[in-house]
Formats: structure tokens, sequence, C-alpha cells
């Protein structure tokens, strides 16, 4: 049997995709791709806004008009939220945001008894962590490795909490195993990810801090490089600092997840840090990882923000002085306090400021990247573009070098110069 996958949304739903994948070919499937016949196309779905819920329907109908006679099967965040729209999307097979298993299961048994099937859950009542095969499926460069699911930091734009349910975390003892079988497979760089990994260890026994997870993972595969998914600012103290700075693989680069560089955004946003304690751990992060790239989410024309609230936001990424933005435009999310929430702002005002605000990321980026001409960077190599190899320094800064067969290879490169969205460097000889 011939199934094929197509997934929106966040690093974690990329890590159940390549999971279901493995285990697809573990059973003695084929895996297709969405532009060729299969049996069966999988879609794992998004929900985090309005627009990824659009992105989603239009998937389902191109897949549902493009390959009629097979089944479409669609699972993830937004058939958690909303089944029923994936039924009048008439998707042959629903599942939501957990058991994987259980749903390829669903999907197999639809395929030969053509019959629709449907298995939803109360996210509410998980407590379990879902055990999957870590790992992916294309070239063995950069693995992702999720330890944890769920949230309960109901930040008042967000319906994730609502269709991921609770904290459930990766036993320490798992998390190590999967990392070495990762290492083992040839892969050179791990990511350790999750819905919330700053929540990593709050329902198991004793609530182990999530620095305990790192430095177990990072001491069992030394010779692999360790990346980080997005951190809670409270996460990060000099303690968490302290701890992660002794383990030498871990790459330098932090997602600090922000949103608004406003208190009064940020007290509507119910997000549970001010400026100044992000301010506090941005510096800790810099103390102790000199140079480090420090990467961060915003979120522009939240309800109600005011033109001085959102210049205050500008002026305050510029005194964070990112080495990288992702800019969002708030999006209205149906079930969500902020949806509710008056002073909605039109789509005039968050292209402005969506504009305003990338414009100065991309100058933070480039002064950023600027500063790192002349050093040396050890860079993963991924894929060749023309004449060039691409491929990520410890800092996630894309490189590019001349070169050939350069795949899966970690070597020194001096960085000559500010390129595209990245930096130009020569490989160095070893």
């Amino acid at each position: 049997m011939k199934i094929a996958f197509y997934t929106l949304g966040c690093k974690t739903n990329q890590y159940e995709t390549q999971a279901m994948g493995r285990l697809l070919l573990e059973q003695g499937h084929q895996l297709g791709s969405f532009e060729e016949d299969c049996d069966a196309y999988v879609i794992n779905t998004c929900s985090v806004t309005a627009v990824a819920d659009k992105k989603n329907r239009a998937v389902i109908r191109r897949c549902r008009r493009d390959h009629p006679g097979a089944v479409v099967a669609v699972c993830g965040c937004y058939t958690q939220h909303d089944p029923e729209a994936a039924r009048a999307l008439e998707a042959d097979v629903i599942g939501g945001s957990a058991n994987r298993r259980e749903f390829l299961d669903m999907l197999l048994k639809a395929v030969w008894e053509k019959r629709p099937a449907e298995q939803l859950d109360d996210p509410r009542r998980r407590r379990e962590f879902e055990v999957l095969p870590a790992g992916g499926l294309g070239e063995r460069t950069r693995a992702m490795l999720k330890v944890q699911d769920g949230c309960v930091n109901f930040c008042a734009y967000c319906i994730i909490p609502y269709t991921r349910g609770p904290i459930r975390s990766a036993p320490l003892e798992l998390a190590v195993e999967q990392a070495k079988d990762l290492a083992e497979q040839g892969y050179r760089e791990i990511v350790l990810t999750g819905i919330e990994i700053a929540g990593w260890g709050a329902d198991l026994p004793g609530k182990p801090p999530l620095t305990d997870l790192i430095r177990a993972v990072c001491g069992a595969v030394p010779d692999l490089r360790i990346r980080l998914g997005s951190l809670e600012p409270r996460v990060v103290t000099e303690d968490f600092c302290r701890r992660l700075a002794a383990c030498p693989n871990l790459c330098p680069q932090f997602h600090l997840s922000l949103q608004s560089g406003c208190d009064t955004v940020l007290k509507r946003m119910n997000r549970k840090y001010d400026t100044k304690g992000y301010l506090q751990s941005l510096e800790l992060l810099r103390r102790f990882f000199p140079g480090c790239a420090v990467t961060t989410d915003l979120i522009v024309a939240f309800p109600g923000e005011t033109e001085e609230e959102f210049q205050q936001t500008l002026d305050f990424i510029r005194l964070c002085g990112f080495a990288q933005i992702h800019v969002f435009p708030y999006s209205r999310r149906p079930g969500t306090p902020a949806d509710k929430m008056p002073g909605q702002l039109g789509n005039a005002v968050k292209e402005a400021r969506s504009r305003a605000a990338m414009a100065a990321a991309e100058q933070m980026s480039r002064e950023y990247r600027r500063g790192l001409v002349g050093t040396v960077q050890s860079v993963l190599f991924e894929e060749p573009q023309g004449e060039l190899y691409t491929g990520h320094a410890p800092n996630y800064m894309k490189v590019y070098a001349p070169g050939r067969d350069l795949h899966n290879r970690v070597l020194p490169v001096r960085i000559r110069e500010v390129y595209r969205d990245g930096l130009m460097g020569e490989v160095e000889e070893v």
C-alpha cells in the first residue's frame, strides 16, 4: 500500500508525521507524495490560528478533488478542535492530535474495507506520553526528538492547550535511549522538540527540571549537536544557564518566546512574564553563551494594541538585538479569549505593523550575521544548491560554501560575507 503525507504547522507535527511514516515502512508499506497516485493521503493539520485553519481546508479540498478514489485521512489539532469541519470536507478518516498508532490502524482498515472511520478522545484526560519512533525519513543530518506534549499556559490567543491537553513528559531514560539510537542511525544533530518543552518534567515523579533532561541527552551522545526547541523565558535562570554551559555539544542558539515587547499587551495575552524578566533571561544567555543566537516570535496588532504599545515593542526588540524574529500578524482564533476581546484591528494596521517589525528584524539579523564575518563556524552540511552547498552553523545561521559531496559532514568554514538569507564562506582544510 502506498501512502502520502502532508504536514502543516509546528516541528512537533513534523516529528509525528515522520514517526507515522516510519511505522508504516516497518509494516511493509510504501511512502509516496501528494503529486503521485497513492492508496491514501494523510493530512496532519495545525490549528494555531484561523489562517492555519484556512490552509487546512484548502489542502483537504485539493486532495479530495485531485484523488477522488483514494482515502483521505485527516488528523492533528484542527480535527481535534473541529471534527465537524473535516466531516463537511468529506474526509474518510478523522483522528485527533494523539493515538497515532490507532489512527494508522484505522487508516489501513478504511483502505481495505472502503469504509469511513473516526476516532477522537478528550485531550483534557490525557496523562501518558505517547511513545513514537524518533528520527526522520530523509537524508540523515538533523533529527527531531519529541520529549514533551501538551501545554497549560492558556495564552489568550492560543487554542493549543485545548487541542493537546495537559503536559506529558517523555521519561528521561526513554529520551536518552532514543538519542543513542539516532546517533547509531547516522544523524549528526538532534533537536529536542515538544509543544512546550519548558514544561518537561512537571508531571514526572520529583518534577525534575528541564536541565536534567538536556544534560542527560548531551552526555549520552557527545559527538552529536543538541539543539533546543522554543523556550519560555521563565525557565532561563542562572542555574539553568550554568548547568547547560557545561555541555559542549549544546548548540548556542535559543528560541526565547516573546510575542510582545510591551507589558500591557503581554498582560492581555496572559503571558507569564514581563519585559524586565525577559531581558534578564536574555542577558543570562548572553553571559553564559557569548555570541549565542537568540531568536524569537512576535505577534503584532493583538486586540487593543495601540500605536504607542506597538512602538514600545519595536523599541524593545531593538534593545534585545535578536538574530532572527518570526513576525506574525494577530489572527483571530475562535474558541480563545482573545477572539472576544474588544479592539480587534483591521488588516491594514496588521500589514503596516508587520512590515515595520519585519524591517527591524531584518536589520538586526544582518547586524548579527555581519558580526560573524571572519569567524570560523562548524557547519553541518545538508544539501547542494547549484555550485554551492548549504548547511547550518551551531547558532543555526545558514551557511553557503563552494563544494561537492559535503552531505552530512561537519566541517570548519571561514565566513567571508553576509549572503542572501545567511552567510557565505569557504571550507577550511581539515
